[in-house]
């Protein structure tokens, strides 16, 4: 039997443990709520990680198809860089989805196409690999907000400083606020 065919029938499973595994990374209080609820307006970090989970195996099977694994994989790593997580953090869930097949495949008990195991499982990895490109780029973008929103800051303090500078070089001499033109 073809390892595609061996993945269609254990597919249900198979995300499901993955999203087990990806929500294990998050901590107690915040994982319970991500798994309870799966809509994307009550808990969209629930949704998009099941979501994205999804649409990355599917595209996986039958030979990858990067045009259509990337926007989930892009959405889940979003979410992921955003959140407390290091980059290793951020883009283990790729890597897990290797013992996760293994682990289901094994289970079946049915003959494993190992050459073509081999293959997929390299496949996770260049996943891995734009995983990690992927949240770099977020988190550079995360960096440059940050950085504008300071400055932006320090623009706006500066400018009031200056407004209030140049209104006490209006008025020499006046301690109390008060002109003697006034």
């Amino acid at each position: 039997m073809k390892l595609e065919d061996l993945l269609s029938e254990k597919k249900a499973a198979i995300i499901n443990r993955w999203f087990d595994a990806v929500l294990a990374s998050y901590p107690e209080d915040s994982s319970g709520f991500i798994v309870k609820r799966n809509d994307p307006f009550t808990n969209p970090v629930g949704y998009t990680i099941r979501r994205g989970i999804e649409g990355i195996f599917g595209g996986l099977l039958g030979g990858p198809d990067y045009e259509k694994i990337s926007p989930f994989l892009d959405e889940i790593i979003r979410v992921r860089a955003v959140q407390d997580f290091t980059p290793s953090q951020a883009v283990f869930f790729v890597f897990q989805l290797k013992g996760v097949i293994r682990d289901e495949l094994m289970k079946s008990g049915a003959e494993v196409p190992w050459e073509e195991l081999r293959a997929l499982e390299a496949e996770i990895d260049r996943l891995a690999l734009l995983s990690f490109d992927i949240f770099v780029a977020c988190r550079e973008k995360l960096y440059e907000i940050k950085a504008n929103e300071l400055r932006n800051m320090t623009f706006r303090l500066l400018q009031k400083v200056n407004v209030m500078d140049e209104e006490t070089e209006e008025k020499p001499g006046s301690s109390s606020g008060n002109s003697d033109n006034a």
